[in-house]
């Protein structure tokens, strides 16, 4: 009973963005896809349980300013409905995302990362074969 009365302190914050998953990337181009997505204003991606997802800041059209109701709450859709307030975002604490990007530039430092770093591995190691292979 206690937490929901939640939402009547609350303005809404589960109806004002909405997350969708997508596919897990699986070569550099990919990534690049997502670096795309991460381009646009109020647009993030994470990763939840080994799951990728893009987060789209989008208030509801059917939130109510004075009260911050929902307008259509009867007749709500099934997404709404099976809303749990033990996910609800009034509640304090942090996500427990095993990744998180809020912009480009931390996509293209990963691509980075995730695949430059291992070319350069590679490099080392097929210089260190060859030095062997010589003797």
């Amino acid at each position: 009973m206690a937490k929901k009365s939640l939402c009547k302190k609350c303005t809404g914050l589960c109806c004002r963005y909405f997350a969708l998953p997508i596919e897990t990337p699986e070569d550099r181009g990919d990534y690049d896809d997502i670096r795309w997505y991460l381009c646009h204003k109020d647009v993030t991606v994470f990763v939840e349980k080994g799951d990728w997802y893009i987060n789209m800041k989008n208030k509801c059209r059917h939130l109510l300013k004075d009260d911050h109701k929902c307008e259509i709450y009867e007749k709500r859709p099934r997404l709404c409905r099976k809303y749990s307030h033990d996910n609800c975002d009034f509640v304090d604490g942090d996500y427990d995302y095993e990744l998180h990007f809020t912009n480009d530039r931390q996509m293209e430092e990963y691509i980075k990362l995730k695949f430059d770093n291992n070319v350069n591995e590679k490099k080392k190691t097929k210089k260190v074969k060859k030095k062997k292979s010589k003797k």
